[in-house]
């Protein structure tokens, strides 16, 4: 039981380093291009700390696109968390010899991955319900689709 306490109590101090990441703006400082070039070769061989340290120091680049998205109305973090997603998707697929700079190939990683969640937002608040409200007639009551497509047929009428 005490392991549990300390699980937990550590999974809390790792998410309050992130949200003070977040919330501050406190990120590591970008590599430099020596240091860039050596992370990817490590990486490269299979080194998963290089792969943690290049994205970590380019949490910076997620915040930067992420203000660029300001104005959709969605969260802040969640924005974060799915161009990060961009971003450790960007490194896993990074070439470093087809001439482009990580942090370019990255930015359109991350903010290709923030317009897939956008577009697949557009998508889900276009559906409608049948039952849901469509306007209200003199009297204040609601009507629906549904009411008109399947209108109320009394019973008798199904006697022959």
């Amino acid at each position: 039981m005490p392991g549990l306490f300390a699980s937990i109590a550590l999974f809390i101090k790792e998410l309050m380093l992130l949200v003070s990441y977040v919330k501050n703006n406190v990120f590591p400082q970008p590599l430099t291009e020596e240091e860039e070039m050596q992370y990817l070769a490590r990486m490269a061989e299979g080194d998963t700390v290089s792969r943690n340290r290049l994205i970590e120091h380019n949490l910076r680049l997620v915040a930067h696109i992420v203000k660029k998205f300001d104005n959709t109305g969605e969260d802040q973090e969640d924005l974060i968390s799915i161009g990060t997603i961009g971003l450790i998707k960007a490194i896993e697929s990074y070439q470093p010899d087809k001439g482009t700079k990580l942090a370019t190939f990255a930015a359109r990683c991350i903010e290709n991955e923030i317009l897939m969640h956008l577009r697949s937002l557009k998508k889900t608040r276009k559906d409608v319900s049948l039952h849901d409200p469509i306007g209200t007639d003199k009297e204040g009551n609601e009507f629906t689709s549904y009411g008109y497509l399947y209108p109320y047929v009394h019973p008798t009428h199904y006697m022959v």
